[in-house]
Parts: C-alpha cells; structure tokens; sequence
C-alpha cells in the first residue's frame, strides 16, 4: 500500500523537505538556539535533495521574512482592533506598538527558518516517487 501524501501545510509549519516532505530541514528542532538558527544539512536525509540551489540562493528569503512580518503585524494590528480598541485619547496604540515590537522580536528565529521553508517550496515541487527517482539540480 503506497504511503499518503503528507499534507503541504503542516509539511511547511513542521519545516520539512518540500521534495518528500518528511525530511527536517534543519538539523535542529530548538529555533531559538541563537548560534545554530540556520545549521541545514546540504541534502535532504531522506530524498537526497539539495537545499541551497545555487550560490547565494537564500538571499531572496529576505523577502519572505519581511512579508511575515508585515502579515503577523497587520493580523495583531487587526486583533488588537477588534478585542481592545484604538483611541486617540489613550496610549492604546503605543501598548500594541510594545507588544508588537516583542512579539516579532521573540519569534524572528522561527520566522527566519519559515521564511527559508517557504522560499524553498517556490521552486521545489513534491514528488510522490522520490524513493525512486533521484533530485534533478532544479526540481522544479
């Protein structure tokens, strides 16, 4: 019985190999380890797919990292809104300017890896027959 195609969301989250989406793609699980935030294997241990495609490929996570940014910031924006409020007659505005600041100061390490998970999966599909089939130099 062919195993399931593991789902693409909870594939992402879980920061697997967007090739066979059961590899890790880091080589530790703890985001906030500070010094080994970015430690990848070079390969997938399961499918063998390579993760930095070509020379300075990561850069253009910075994009990514920054439109997380923007979303987490309008999603708290929008929920500070709804459950509390803005006013010009207090300082509301500057309490979620605070705890918006920590917030994305607290979770930069895991957004820095998800940004890294999701501008990989733009250019690597899955393959259901990786078992079989070695990665070609741009799986995509």
């Amino acid at each position: 019985m062919p195993a399931s195609k593991p789902n693409f969301l909870w594939s992402m989250l879980t920061m697997k190999c967007p090739r066979c989406r059961r590899g890790p793609m880091f080589n530790t699980a703890n985001h906030w380890n500070l010094k080994k935030v970015f430690d990848m294997p070079t390969h997938c241990p399961e499918c063998g797919q390579k993760f930095e495609l070509e020379v300075g490929f990561w850069y253009g996570t910075g994009y990514v990292s920054y439109a997380l940014s923007v979303a987490l910031s309008v999603a708290s924006f929008v929920a500070w809104y709804v459950l509390i409020g803005m006013s010009t007659k207090d300082n509301r505005f500057f309490w979620w300017l605070g705890i918006n600041i920590g917030l994305l100061i607290v979770l930069q390490p895991w957004l820095m890896r998800l940004s890294r998970v999701i501008y990989l999966y733009f250019f690597v599909r899955y393959d259901a027959n990786y078992k079989t089939k070695s990665p070609t130099k741009f799986d995509y």
